[in-house]
């Protein structure tokens, strides 16, 4: 399962890129700040993707496979050093983006500042939902989790 998830740290936007191929108990997490990839990395995104680093994280976000995999590549790579490229497969099932509780948190303060009435109940019981089940950095003991940072 490969899940993208967004939260506020002093303003920068992060990621974490969640990864759990099937029969794996434990997912592997790396932390993904688009803003502070070196050069060397964006650069091999750009080279495995064929897109400017801007439209390749757009298309991370609206589920491209090529663009969910060059990123996949870049992290696993940093512990696997021999993996190639074509050695990176998986099953969609394993993909999801999710967003962290952090993240979704300030989702759901605009949404209940700015949303239609008649939408604003349905829309703050989904948050609501997506709250309650996400990712919480603050509660995971980051000693167990695998991070690529």
């Amino acid at each position: 399962m490969l899940r993208l998830i967004t939260a506020d740290l002093n303003g920068e936007p992060h990621v974490y890129l969640v990864y759990q191929p099937e029969g794996s108990d434990e997912p592997q997490r790396f932390k993904y700040l688009p803003n502070k990839l070196m050069a060397a990395d964006r650069e091999l995104l750009e080279r495995k993707t064929g897109r400017n680093y801007r439209q390749f994280t757009a298309d991370v976000a609206d589920g491209n496979s090529l663009c969910r995999r060059a990123l996949l590549f870049m992290f696993l790579r940093r512990d696997h050093r021999g993996l190639s490229f074509d050695d990176v497969d998986f099953a969609w099932d394993e993909l999801t983006l999710e967003y962290s509780r952090g993240e979704l948190q300030r989702m759901r303060a605009e949404v209940e500042a700015n949303a239609p009435a008649d939408a604003r109940a349905a829309a703050l019981e989904k948050i609501d939902e997506q709250i309650a089940e996400a990712y919480d950095e603050e509660s995971e003991g980051k000693a167990s989790l695998p991070i690529a940072e």
